[in-house]
């Protein structure tokens, strides 16, 4: 996804692609030689980044695995096409199909659960 700046969240840590079982996630760093990030908070930037929806199992590792939210899983488990290349979502594809997500934040919910309580609930 990208941010509220339109900048590319990934920053190219891998995590999603050594947690993915199937393996069908398949990350190439952008080297040495490579483009600088496009955000000054980011180190670097993915050179390419694909992700195999024949192999995916929907298990959604990925998603809670990426510590910048660059992985938002969609409701859409019905995906078809005409041959085997066009279900290998590049980098483009998946920004496309991410679009701009600024507060998914997906650790507010627990966050503002644990504020609400007044102490740690110990037994003794």
């Amino acid at each position: 996804m990208r941010d509220q700046d339109g900048d590319t969240k990934c920053v190219s840590c891998q995590l999603c692609e050594f947690v993915c079982p199937p393996k069908a996630i398949k990350i190439i760093p952008p080297g040495p030689d490579g483009a600088p990030a496009d955000r000054a908070n980011a180190e670097k930037m993915p050179r390419e980044f694909e992700i195999n929806m024949l192999r995916c199992i929907f298990c959604g590792y990925c998603q809670e695995v990426c510590p910048e939210e660059a992985i938002f899983l969609l409701k859409d488990y019905s995906l078809s096409g005409q041959s085997r290349a066009e279900m290998i979502y590049n980098k483009e594809k998946l920004l496309a199909l991410g679009g701009v997500h600024a507060g998914i934040q997906k650790w507010k919910q627990k966050a503002d659960e644990a504020n609400e309580q007044e102490s740690f609930p110990v037994k003794a």
